[in-house]
């Protein structure tokens, strides 16, 4: 049954990111947005072919680049808030301080997810509702700090958005991220948390197309 959600799951990253560059009349910093949705793309179909690819070495090491995708194209989240705040013409945005903030920010939270979980990071099978793939041989110490911190710019940019535009989804997206991935969720699914992440990633592509064409109006 998960593999048919991954599938699923690859299928909607894949729309989204062509109606983000159907939509799309210039390059911006939104654009970022464009990057997270290949690598989750590649995460999702990787999950969702594995158990065709099979255990073994190729797997493994096509699944660590699971890891790393993660750690750097994650962040760049920071980057496209920061690109709607400026999309939607909040003034403070615009100052070269808090864009060299944002990018330092972002580079900063892909120095920690690396330094914290990915640098040498030993991987183990995991075989769970018909799919298997590879998963970090060391049991979680306590929560993603690196998705954490991002969450927190996603919600705080969210409020901006809303004050100044009346744009809630970003928002909404952000907070049904957060408290998905925080509550346990009593389905026998490897998946749950996927469908909070496909939630946001829907939200943000929605809210770049809204502002651009917004801004041609």
């Amino acid at each position: 049954m998960d593999t048919i959600l991954y599938f699923a799951f690859t299928a909607a990253y894949i729309l989204l990111l062509v109606w983000a560059l159907a939509k799309q009349k210039s390059w911006n910093f939104m654009s970022f947005i464009c990057l997270v949705l290949i690598g989750l793309i590649y995460d999702n179909g990787l999950i969702a072919i594995g158990k065709f690819i099979g255990e073994g070495p190729v797997l493994e090491n096509l699944s660590l680049l699971r890891f790393w995708s993660h750690a750097f194209l994650t962040p760049m989240l920071v980057l496209f808030s920061w690109g709607a705040l400026n999309r939607a013409g909040i003034g403070w945005v615009k100052k070269k301080a808090v864009l060299a903030a944002a990018i330092i920010y972002a580079l900063a939270l892909a120095a920690i997810e690396i330094a914290l979980e990915t640098w040498g990071l030993e991987l183990a099978t995991e075989e769970q509702y018909g799919v298997l793939r590879y998963v970090s041989a060391e049991p979680s110490s306590g929560p993603p700090i690196m998705v954490l911190l991002v969450s927190v710019v996603l919600i705080a940019a969210g409020i901006l958005l809303w004050k100044k535009v009346g744009w809630k989804w970003m928002l909404i997206g952000a907070g049904v991220m957060t408290i998905g991935s925080a509550v346990p969720i009593p389905v026998d699914s490897s998946a749950a948390t996927n469908a909070f992440e496909l939630f946001l990633l829907t939200t943000l592509v929605w809210t770049k197309v809204h502002l651009e064409s917004k801004e041609q109006n």
